[in-house]
């Protein structure tokens, strides 16, 4: 299972980055993963949890988007989303297309962080709904 290694790295990364801002949580993580990188989203999911745990991003969502493999055909020109990962023909002539404009991905795209008093202001304060009698 190279999720788990995945995972770990991606902690890491994701730690290192989230260092510039001391004291503030990361809320998300955000992942671009092509359909050809060889990653099962539920395992990734189940190994961010492991590897996430006691850790700076402890308890950050991991958000997955799936990217599909778009070919780029010499024959035609086009650039095309191909039906499956079984034939790598253009969805539009047909033709063998080996030129991978998308699908191979796998990096994060975005990690979002909630400053270490967002949560606290609010703590005691009076709510701006109820009248005071």
């Amino acid at each position: 299972m190279h999720e788990l290694s995945i995972a770990a790295s991606i902690v890491e990364a994701v730690t290192e980055s989230a260092s510039a801002y001391p004291g503030a949580r990361v809320k998300e993580v955000r992942l671009r993963v092509g359909a050809l990188a060889s990653v099962v989203e539920d395992s990734l999911q189940f190994c961010w949890e492991l590897a996430s745990a006691d850790s700076p991003v402890a308890g950050a969502a991991l958000v997955i988007k799936i990217l599909p493999v778009i070919v780029h055909c010499d024959a035609c020109g086009a650039d095309s989303e191909i039906e499956g990962v079984q034939s790598f023909r253009c969805s539009r002539c047909g033709e063998l297309a080996a030129d991978f404009r998308q699908g191979r991905e796998l990096e994060i795209e975005s990690i979002e962080l909630e400053e270490p008093d967002a949560g606290e202001a609010l703590v005691g304060a009076p709510n701006p709904v109820q009248k005071e009698q």
